[in-house]
């Protein structure tokens, strides 16, 4: 079996706030099999998932309990600074909170920070070494 990452879910606590936000803030239309108790999101051969935290807890037989960073961001990567600098402005105007102004990195790149209506990280990025594929799809070589 090749390794592959397929679906990543973000546990939430209010399903309709977070599915207004990231419509509202990055245009993403939830995608079939979506309904009132979980949202899921086409990203270029992996799936985006957002459901209620308390129940993506119980699933795990885990606690709800979340506080400071959990070790994990996830990352839109972009063609250019500028749309790194655009689609932050465009996040940040629809409810996303700013983490990290828009900056040149210690590795070459630009990038900066925000969290969704939950304090998920997210990351936005250009980084000049990694091409994409006609998909959008970033090509590692």
């Amino acid at each position: 079996m090749k390794p592959r990452l397929n679906i990543v879910t973000l546990g939430v606590s209010d399903l309709k706030r977070s599915r207004d936000f990231y419509r509202d803030a990055l245009g993403w239309e939830p995608g079939q099999g979506s309904d009132n108790n979980i949202v899921f999101y086409g990203q270029g051969g992996i799936v985006f998932a957002l459901y209620p935290l308390n129940d993506l807890a119980e699933d795990a037989n885990l606690p709800p309990g979340r506080s400071g960073f959990p070790g994990v961001t996830l990352a839109i990567n972009m063609d250019s600074k500028e749309a790194v600098d655009q689609l932050y402005r465009q996040i940040t105007g629809n409810g996303g909170t700013p983490l990290v102004e828009p900056r040149e990195t210690f590795w070459g790149g630009y990038d900066c920070y925000f969290a969704d209506p939950d304090g998920h990280t997210w990351e936005i990025a250009w980084a000049p070494f990694w091409k994409f594929d006609e998909q959008g799809s970033l090509l590692l070589e």
